[in-house]
């Protein structure tokens, strides 16, 4: 099992747009139809990631919660699915049904949008604010498969409710750590 940081793209960035299609909706959906008012979480996320399994459940919960907040959550797989092909856009249909995401699970076919947020791994957190400027990118939590510590999401939790108070999100983050993005060969 690989174990590939974030790239932290910088702080304050604008929110790149895209559309992609939502393998759930089975629609191309765009970022500027999907975002919040308050905060719009990105999620780099796949279905084979050990490191995505891992977190999984409480991703479930802790988006539901904040998604009846009006926070947004969006995913998107990036992966290469001829070399993957459990990332494929069916089986990621199949997946967001399994576990009950409530958020479009997005497919980035050209990994173009990968590259514009210049995601690094699976999973790899964006929290953009109501003015689409990135406040936070990072881990869910110090959480990974096998080191024993409980997987809480507190990372993503403490930026969203600094968030909904008015507060500042604090500009100490973490890297998040999981398998890197299975980019095509060219």
């Amino acid at each position: 099992m690989s174990a590939t940081p974030s790239n932290m793209l910088a702080l304050g960035t604008i929110a790149p747009g895209f559309n992609l299609f939502d393998t759930v909706s089975g629609n191309t959906l765009s970022f500027v139809e999907l975002k919040s008012e308050i905060a719009t979480v990105i999620m780099f996320i796949c279905n084979h990631c050990p490191y995505v399994k891992h977190i999984n459940s409480e991703l479930l919960s802790l988006s539901n919660k904040y998604i009846q907040k009006a926070i947004s959550f969006i995913g998107i797989s990036s992966n290469d699915v001829e070399n993957y092909p459990e990332d494929s856009p069916e089986l990621m249909k199949l997946t967001a049904g399994e576990l009950g995401y409530q958020f479009p699970y997005l497919f980035d076919e050209t990994q173009e949008i990968a590259k514009a947020y210049k995601a690094a791994c699976t999973p790899d957190f964006y929290i953009f604010d109501k003015e689409l400027n990135l406040v936070y990118r990072g881990q869910f939590d110090d959480s990974r498969p096998g080191n024993g510590i409980p997987v809480t999401g507190d990372d993503i939790r403490f930026a969203l409710d600094a968030i909904l108070s008015g507060e500042p999100v604090s500009k100490f983050q973490m890297p998040s750590i999981g398998c890197n993005i299975k980019w095509k060969s060219k």
